[in-house]
């Protein structure tokens, strides 16, 4: 970077940060009951519920890290999260989140609260704040829209109604598909007509003010699609997710895999890492077991895909039994959600020296969120439409013991995949001049939108790197870069494909295509994946137990 000092320029290496162990075909301890591909939340979730019931489960990660997107990694001295840039629902107030994390990692895992203030969503020059509490979030968007009571209380109740639809979704994918359509029928006649439109169709019926719609989704990077685009549910299922707060977890962002592990190593089964499954073996139309790329076969009666339908059903599983059960058909009803630029940054200061806060940034040149994203794919050069901006090493209490002296800082935006295809058989870290010359040019412009609002950190960064959808596809195996899995506007919730139990004796899949996205969202999923392993008599039975384990209380730190 122009202004970062020599270490900023050289090669990266590789992080040294790891949880899971490494594969080796002697560390093999079967017979195991069920292989999981992807150490994702949805994986680990499947997998450690599985290993609560008694069964012995593999789980096998081609990265050199667990966790999927909840990993994180480290690099000349600074630590980085990849994609839980905050949580919600994990606070002093009792949800089905909280006590999921408890029983995965045995209350292991603490959270940190962020700014009272979790949110603020820059429209140009103007800030509007999202806050903490039902009637904090309504009383401060009032003050920028005084006489909007009606709109913020209809906003509310609407959101509201969309997290109970979330049971019956999520109940959708235990029940056999010949119930869709009478579940269809039920939806038609009892759900409102908004939970199956576009989150802006939806707000546009409330009001006609589009400053007030544009802050009211401003979250929108959240599930990587526009007001315009995406789903009414999935929206509010964010926005209601986030009411009552935005947490991190303490120690960063691995220790979430690094606390599930041991629940599944419990049960007598383990998290490889290096581990790449080469293919999915069948027995006729049955599942028998996964062939890693060294050549090594491991068998097991149940498959669990971690890693996304598209990898699934065009990588994983051989192409004629794909095309058999119709899954080739399907994908093509689906689209990979939006790909992404990450620059990670790294200052040597604290971020209380610096002034950095606990609260993200969005950052929007406008309210026309559809038509700046669309001119912005169209021409690169065009204005950034969305720049999200986070702090990490100020939301965990635990980062000045881990890295003293130092703080960091993450910008998320948009991109197209495109731009940078004609690198994609180039090796990481070798991609040469051009590449990083394009990397260069779009981390100066996003280090401007940070300068606009951080002033005083101009000539403070030690140390930063881009990440681009070619980063995304080398460490998690998302060919076109994208973080959120599938699309998520309102066609997508009609698929009744996307599901647990596949088609195909033996394979389940997990996370977040299943259902919905996020680190939450692949949570749900991994419960839902193993409540159709298990069945209902002996799901209901964890879940029970879930449900009855005390809540651990959210662990303030110091700050020092």
């Amino acid at each position: 970077m122009a202004e970062a000092t020599a270490s900023a320029r050289k090669a990266p290496q590789p992080g040294r940060l790891r949880i899971g162990r490494r594969y080796r075909p002697g560390r093999l301890q079967g017979p195991y009951d069920a292989v999981v591909i992807g150490s994702g939340m949805g994986g680990l979730t499947t997998a450690a519920l599985l290993s609560a019931a008694g069964k012995k489960v593999l789980v096998l990660e081609q990265h050199y890290t667990a966790g999927g997107f909840t990993h994180a990694y480290d690099r000349n001295g600074y630590e980085w999260d990849v994609g839980v840039h905050y949580i919600g629902d994990v606070g002093d107030h009792p949800t089905v989140t909280k006590k999921l994390f408890d029983f995965l990692t045995a209350g292991n895992l603490h959270w940190a609260p962020m700014d009272n203030c979790y949110d603020r969503i820059c429209i140009g020059d103007e800030q509007f704040d999202l806050c903490a509490g039902r009637e904090q979030f309504a009383a401060e968007i009032l003050k920028h829209f005084p006489g909007e009571e009606k709109t913020i209380e209809a906003y509310l109740q609407r959101v509201s109604v969309a997290g109970k639809a979330m049971r019956l979704l999520a109940m959708e994918k235990l029940l056999p598909q010949w119930c869709g359509p009478l579940l269809a029928l039920w939806k038609k006649f009892t759900w409102p007509d908004y939970l199956n439109k576009t989150t802006y169709e939806a707000l546009r019926e409330l009001t006609d003010n589009e400053k007030l719609i544009a802050v009211l989704t401003g979250q929108w990077g959240d599930n990587g699609m526009t007001p315009q685009t995406g789903s009414f549910i999935m929206h509010a299922l964010i926005a209601r997710h986030y009411l009552y707060g935005g947490y991190y977890p303490v120690g960063g962002a691995s220790k979430i895999a690094e606390t599930i592990i041991p629940q599944i190593q419990k049960g007598g089964g383990e998290v490889f890492t290096y581990a790449k499954v080469e293919t999915i073996l069948l027995d006729g139309k049955r599942v028998r077991g996964v062939r890693m790329a060294d050549g090594t076969e491991i068998a097991a009666p149940l498959v669990i895909s971690a890693a996304g339908v598209f990898n699934t059903f065009e990588r994983l599983l051989p192409r004629s039994a794909s095309e058999q059960a119709g899954y080739c058909r399907d994908l093509r009803r689906v689209r990979p959600s939006m790909a992404h630029l990450c620059l990670y940054i790294g200052l040597r200061k604290t971020a209380a020296e610096l002034g950095l806060p606990k609260t993200n940034y969005w950052l929007y040149p406008g309210t026309d969120y559809e038509g700046a994203v669309r001119e912005f794919t169209a021409d690169s050069e065009a204005e950034i439409p969305l720049v999200y901006i986070s702090f990490p090493s100020a939301k965990d209490p635990s980062f000045n013991q881990r890295y003293p002296g130092r703080a960091t800082i993450e910008i998320v935006a948009p991109a197209k995949y495109e731009w940078f295809q004609q690198w994609h058989d180039k090796p990481w870290g070798k991609r040469g001049e051009d590449y990083e010359a394009l990397k260069e040019k779009f981390s100066q412009r996003l280090l401007e939108h940070l300068y606009k609002h951080f002033p005083q950190l101009r000539g403070q960064i030690d140390y930063c790197e881009l990440s681009t959808p070619l980063s995304t596809d080398y460490f998690c195996c998302y060919s076109r870069g994208e973080i959120y899995g599938l699309e998520h506007d309102p066609a997508r919730f009609k698929e009744s494909w996307l599901r647990p139990q596949t088609r195909i004796k033996g394979l389940y899949l997990t996370g977040q295509d299943i259902l919905i996205c996020g680190v939450t969202g692949a949570m749900i999923g991994g419960v839902v994946t193993a409540q159709s392993v298990l069945g209902w008599r002996r799901g209901l039975g964890i879940m029970r137990r879930i449900m009855a384990a005390p809540r651990e209380r959210v662990r303030e730190l110091p700050a020092d």
